[in-house]
């Protein structure tokens, strides 16, 4: 398992929540593994767990060195959606009420999608309603055989709004509808058919496995590039392949090119040396 990261937040963080709902670990390196810590309960997602994610992720955002961020569920399963007794007090509550809940929920996930460092689900178990709305929010999404999806939302009455914008990206539209309006269960061989997952692995030994991998792939690769290329998709995803794109597109190779990066990295490879962020 990862030790605790040396820069101060996260060390000040993972004292306080590695016992109770979010464990957050990592490397010196900086390979940080965030963990939802309610076993008992399928690490389904309430205002406190919810609240707990929201305040990881903006640590880690904030944290010098960190590289990549791996999230995953505590006792084998990645997360089982809703609360029943967070459900349950939400009936009594107004709209206003509800508006003011649910925006913790969009807050956390829109902080891990804009997170400047690589970003993992590790999907064991099953990944329900919000908890595949979570993976959906990471980059890559690796699962193990026999894992269980499903956006469960409409069999309740509910819609899933709130996860919806990423999981529209990573699924495409008409999956989502199909979906969103079946709230079917799907199998891990289907998640990857429509890209929620990424990869499938055996079993947690090859769940392990795979996100040791990733982050040596990810030590590899120059920080402030991580971030560029996941800004670069944002950029470019939708648009029409015209000339204002062309240009765009030039400009941000240009820029990289000329970068204190981009240089050392190209005389790096030239000198057939390790650049200066590859660590082994």
């Amino acid at each position: 398992m990862p030790n605790p990261i040396a820069d101060p937040l996260v060390e000040g963080l993972d004292r306080e929540l590695d016992t109770r709902l979010v464990q957050v670990e990592a490397t010196p390196e900086g390979i940080a593994t965030v963990t939802l810590n309610r076993p008992l309960r399928r690490n389904a997602m309430n205002a406190e767990l919810i609240a707990a994610l929201t305040e990881a992720f903006e640590t880690l955002q904030g944290a010098e060195g960190v590289r990549a961020v791996f999230v995953r569920g505590a006792g084998g399963i990645f997360s089982a959606g809703a609360d029943l007794e967070w459900m349950q007090a939400a009936v009594e509550y107004s709209e206003a009420d509800n508006r003011e809940d649910a925006a913790g929920l969009a807050r956390m996930l829109k902080t891990l999608w804009d997170m400047p460092s690589l970003t993992v689900a590790l999907i064991e178990g099953a990944a329900i309603a919000g908890g595949a709305g979570l993976a959906a929010a990471c980059d890559m999404a690796i699962s193990t055989a026999g894992a269980k999806f499903s956006f469960s939302e409409a069999r309740l009455g509910l819609v899933a709004a709130i996860i919806s914008p990423y999981v529209i990206d990573a699924i495409g539209p008409r999956n989502a509808r199909g979906l969103f309006a079946s709230a079917r269960p799907f199998d891990v061989e289907e998640a990857l058919r429509i890209g929620l997952v990424t990869e499938v692995v055996a079993d947690a030994a090859a769940l392990d496995e795979a996100q040791t991998r990733i982050g040596r792939d990810i030590l590899s690769c120059a920080p402030g590039a991580v971030t560029e290329a996941k800004r670069l998709v944002e950029a470019v995803k939708g648009r029409d392949i015209d000339h204002g794109l062309m240009d765009e597109t030039v400009r941000w190779t240009a820029r990289a090119r000329v970068g204190e990066e981009g240089q050392e990295g190209v005389r790096a490879y030239l000198g057939k040396r390790r650049p200066s962020w590859m660590i082994e």
